[in-house]
């Protein structure tokens, strides 16, 4: 049998949520993690109501309003839509996810992208839920299937997250940079962060170290950030 080694992966910088999904982000300096993703996390969307949209009956994102993440309430988001002669509404009562209960990224990760760039890039723009300062080099692919032990929740890294355009809106304007989403698309293979769910329901925290086990390999540590 293989060995597992436990190793500190990062410290736990920031932690967002997104009450309606593609709307703008609530910041937390704690959280409770259940069963199904952070309290509060996605238990809205936005759908389209007008028959002859693309994505009528289906919700309406980023892809769709480049402005949506700069927005706080569904009445913005309303005017917004109606603005380009689409109508929403809100709904509400479950969890509201793309593919994953929790999202994590690395500050690793986004360096690849602004090391390319040459200019830094907000870690908000990839809409994690979770934001880690890593200690150990260590790809998304690697993580898959490893479990993330962080205050007393443990996670378990299921697979990496695909990019749509969003992750190129501005946080401040909303316009589109498309030097970072080909980047992200030909020398990532349009990967970034990772979907994780939750194995043991717990309580995070800001400053919080984030352990992995995993079986013996390589890892790489990084310099202190």
């Amino acid at each position: 049998m293989e060995d597992t080694v436990s190793a500190t992966l990062g410290r736990l910088t920031a932690i967002w949520t997104y009450p309606v999904k593609s709307l703008r982000r609530v910041e937390h300096d704690t959280i409770e993690i259940e069963r199904d993703g952070l309290v509060g996390d996605r238990r809205a969307a936005l759908y389209v109501t007008a028959p002859e949209h693309a994505r009528s009956g289906k919700t309406y994102r980023g892809k769709e309003d480049n402005r949506l993440h700069l927005l706080d309430e569904p009445d913005a988001a309303r005017n917004a839509a109606a603005d380009r002669g689409v109508g929403i509404e809100v709904r509400a009562g479950e969890r509201y996810f793309d593919a994953g209960d929790v999202s994590l990224i690395l500050d690793c990760w986004i360096a690849e992208a602004e090391r390319a760039l040459g200019r830094p890039l907000e870690p908000a723009r990839w809409r994690p839920n979770l934001f880690l300062r890593a200690h150990v080099d260590v790809a998304e692919a690697e993580l898959a299937g490893t479990d993330v032990t962080l205050g007393s929740c443990v996670l378990r890294v299921l697979r990496p997250i695909l990019r749509c355009v969003t992750p190129s809106y501005d946080l401040v304007t909303g316009e589109s940079d498309p030097q970072i989403q080909r980047f992200v698309a030909q020398e990532r293979a349009n990967v970034m962060g990772v979907y994780c769910e939750v194995v043991q329901p717990g309580s995070v925290r800001k400053g919080d170290y984030a352990s992995i086990n995993r079986v013996s390999g390589d890892l790489r540590p990084l310099a202190p950030t």
